[in-house]
């Protein structure tokens, strides 16, 4: 074989994936539940495992364009008959498959974003504090005590029938209606829900998992999306009730010395 056929037989190397700069600093992700893992100190806590990426950046917006700045953000992938035209659009512009969730995220600048690359959990470490946001569970059909935390009207007096009754509606004094708004039974449930100065625990890059600290919103599988937090951490105050919360859990677990003997 002459050496002009051997380098058209030579492989032509894959391009290199490019990566989203580590300046933005938020992902989307699906949570996969709870568990309790010790840290160095041997403290135990309670973490949700959110699986995060590696996530795509599947397109831009510009303010020129679009009228605002924000960087649309792809994670997981679904079947091909499940996805709709703009979906399959998406996908083949960036020859992958179609893409089962997006979510944009607002950014003030979006040097260095472009449309393909990837964004994994290394742009967060351990020890961060950030926002989490997810879809609340649906409760269905609930009355006004589940859902608003009423109290319920007395139990005295023959009233059996109002003990879980929401009360007045102040039809008198809003013109005979009742006002748009008015907290009322109905559907609780399937809300957007905050999480906000969330401590991230661990991070295992070669799994993609971040274990953030107590609870997250939403049903085991659902999506979140995770965001540096903003917002002043005060991080002796956390740890300070983080400490005189496991402090007190210790004393009320403890035996209690027992009576003396009556004489």
């Amino acid at each position: 074989m002459t050496e002009e056929n051997k380098e058209n037989t030579t492989p032509e190397a894959k391009p290199e994936v490019q990566v989203l700069p580590v300046a933005h600093k938020f992902l989307v992700g699906k949570k996969l539940g709870m568990t309790q893992i010790f840290d160095a100190a041997g403290n135990l806590h309670a973490v949700t495992v959110v699986q995060t990426g590696p996530c795509r950046v599947v397109y831009t917006r510009t303010k020129e364009k679009d009228g605002y700045q924000a960087i649309c953000l792809g994670f997981g992938d679904k079947k091909e008959s499940s996805a709709n035209a703009a979906e399959k659009g998406l996908a083949k512009k960036l020859a992958i498959k179609p893409i089962k969730y997006l979510k944009e995220f607002r950014v003030t600048d979006l040097a260095g974003a472009a449309a393909g690359q990837t964004a994994s959990v290394e742009r967060f470490a351990e020890g961060q504090y950030v926002d989490v946001q997810g879809i609340s569970k649906g409760k269905g059909f609930a009355g006004g005590m589940k859902r608003h935390g009423f109290a319920g009207g007395g139990a005295s007096h023959g009233a059996s029938d109002r003990e879980r009754a929401p009360g007045s509606l102040g039809s008198r004094r809003s013109l005979g209606r009742v006002l748009p708004g008015q907290r009322m039974a109905g559907h609780m449930g399937v809300d957007t829900v905050s999480v906000m100065k969330v401590k991230i625990i661990k991070i295992i890059p070669e799994e993609n998992m971040i274990l953030v600290n107590n609870g997250v919103p939403g049903a085991t599988g659902s999506m979140v999306r995770i965001m540096l937090t903003n917002k002043k951490v005060n991080v002796a105050r956390a740890e300070n009730l983080k400490a005189k919360s496991k402090k007190d859990a210790i004393k009320g677990t403890a035996k209690k010395p027992a009576p003396a003997a009556k004489k």
